[in-house]
């Protein structure tokens, strides 16, 4: 049996490969997606050698990752519960995609990743296995076998495995797109993430002074800030520092996972804040008040459908047909000052703006007829005054 097999370099995933060999007799060839993580990479294809794979794949996915997901997420200002910019939940599908297309193009027989059964990244994972190889058998020797994780690292010492077993009492997940950070007293609802778990989001003590920035979109999309035009991962790159300076991106909030259990999720995410945030504000100003309306729903819809494990459902892409046609005007700039944890919207330009100051205005120039608002006003109150009167006919007897 030969096994692509999902791979980060971590603990689960590197006992992966000798519990495949063993349990399946399987060739196991590994596969690692950059999206933007801290890896050595060397170091994790040598970590995959020495437990035993036969062959190694290493992927540069960052630009893909964010022009054909991250950009997605954006125009839909996804945000699952309005608080988490499903940043691990996107770059799963992305991942199990590429080793499935590994899987197929070595003659694989089986998929594997090293999820958990009370995740919620195992229905990404599986979704995806089961639109791209189907007739695969998908393995996941973590929700199989039941170890604990002195178990794991028992079983890898057995093994003899080079694995480095010191690691953070959290459990980190990084891509270009947000932080996931869980486990140790962050299991604790109650405690306070520690400042020494965060990597861009900085203390209060350590904050710069304020800033300002712009950004530029062309339907709907990032390109430029401050002027420079630049390719989106490497402008994500540079706002998760930037803003994480002033203290901006830490999220913190009780999620519901898709099983039916909460649990405490702390993220950064300081470029998603600052880009989501600019984004909804360009929105404001050249969307009509039926469209923001309608598509608050729509991003709700979307960002349940990612979370969830359905990036492959056509329910996705008939939503994404409608925010594509919402973000056919969504091109401009927002001006944004970031100072002491707050970050302030300070002005928004559009070629396609619906602003009208000439009607708007309180002064002599204005072009609105206030006399028109009398009857105007009649008319919306119609309705309010007939079931006031009504109601009061009933509660009077008459």
């Amino acid at each position: 049996m030969r096994v692509a097999l999902a791979y980060s370099g971590g603990l689960d995933t590197t006992v992966s490969i000798k519990w495949l060999q063993e349990k399946y007799n399987a060739e196991v060839i590994t596969v690692t997606v950059d999206i933007g993580q801290p890896e050595d990479f060397e170091e994790v294809e040598r970590r995959a050698y020495a437990a035993g794979a036969i062959k190694h794949y290493l992927i540069d996915g960052k630009a893909r990752f964010a022009e054909e997901f991250v950009s997605r997420a954006i125009r839909a200002n996804a945000l699952y519960q309005g608080e988490y910019p499903v940043s691990t939940a996107l770059a799963r599908y992305q991942i199990a995609e590429e080793v499935a297309k590994i899987a197929r193009a070595e003659g694989c027989d089986g998929v594997a990743h090293g999820c958990t059964g009370k995740g919620n990244d195992q229905l990404r994972f599986d979704a995806t296995f089961a639109v791209f190889v189907p007739d695969m058998k998908v393995i996941a020797p973590v929700r199989e076998w039941g170890m604990s994780r002195d178990e794991e690292i028992e079983y890898a010492r057995s093994r003899g495995l080079k694995i480095d077993f010191v690691k953070s009492r959290f459990s980190i997940d990084e891509n270009l797109w947000g932080r996931s950070l869980e486990a140790g007293e962050l299991e604790d609802p109650w405690i306070e993430p520690p400042w020494e778990a965060l990597k861009f989001v900085r203390p209060p003590a350590e904050w710069r002074d304020a800033e300002e920035l712009v950004v530029e979109f062309e339907r709907g999309v990032p390109v430029a800030v401050d002027g420079e035009r630049m390719r989106l991962d490497v402008m994500i790159q540079q706002l998760n520092f930037r803003a994480g300076r002033h203290g901006l991106g830490l999220i913190d909030h009780i999620e519901d996972r898709v099983i039916g259990l909460k649990s405490r999720e702390v993220y950064e995410a300081p470029a998603a804040t600052v880009l989501i945030r600019a984004h909804r504000d360009l929105e404001k100003l050249v969307l009509s008040r039926r469209a923001l309306a309608f598509k608050r729903h729509v991003e709700d819809e979307w960002s349940w459908l990612v979370y969830a494990g359905l990036w492959y459902d056509p329910l996705r892409e008939a939503l994404d047909a409608f925010i594509d046609e919402t973000q056919r005007y969504v091109t401009g700039e927002v001006r944004m000052r970031l100072e002491k944890g707050a970050l302030l919207v300070r002005g928004r330009r559009s070629p396609y703006s619906v602003y009208s100051e000439e009607l708007i205005t309180y002064s002599a120039a204005s072009r609105f007829d206030q006399r028109a608002g009398e009857a105007f006003s009649r008319i919306w109150s119609l309705e309010s005054q007939i079931f006031s009167r009504a109601r009061r006919g009933v509660r009077s007897g008459l």
